[in-house]
């Protein structure tokens, strides 16, 4: 048994009316289902370095102030504009969790207009910033590249 209903359907901005096909107790599909729900970011929002470069970086560790272990790197690079927090695996949630106060403190410093490196050399400098963490004093060294610190970030 199939049964015609007048539907008022909301479609974009517009409302329209389909003669809508049912069947038995059958809903009808709703044809939003067919739009296009791809994420595409807007621009805007806060100023950011890159998070990736295949170029030279310098970083250093970010230790926890509790217990001496290892939570992430700090890593940067001048000839992308790139400079991240990497947390490690091994840390586990409390080294992904700090990685935030890092990532605040990089966005002030390219709000600021701080070259990667410079950015990287004040957090570097800073013994008692806000958050778990802290820098491992002697651990300022270099990488040929961001994944490399991130190949160290994943292993054990």
């Amino acid at each position: 048994m199939r049964f015609f209903r007048d539907r008022r359907l909301l479609i974009g901005n517009d409302i329209e009316t389909r003669d809508v096909e049912l069947v038995s107790n059958e809903r009808p599909i709703n044809p939003r289902f067919d739009d296009d729900l791809r994420f595409r970011e807007k621009p805007g929002g806060p100023p950011r370095y890159q998070d990736r470069t295949e170029k030279p970086v310098r970083y250093f560790s970010v230790v926890d102030k509790e217990n001496g272990g290892v939570l992430g790197y700090v890593w940067a690079g001048d000839e992308d504009d790139a400079a991240a927090y990497e947390p490690r695996q091994a840390a586990g949630p409390k080294g992904v969790n700090e990685g935030m106060s890092w990532i605040i403190r990089l966005r002030d410093a390219k709000s600021r207009g701080l070259l990667p490196s410079q950015a990287l050399a004040e957090l570097y400098s800073e013994r008692e910033p806000g958050g778990n963490g802290c820098p491992l004093p002697g651990s300022l060294t270099s990488a040929p590249n961001a994944a490399a610190v991130e190949a160290l970030a994943q292993a054990d």
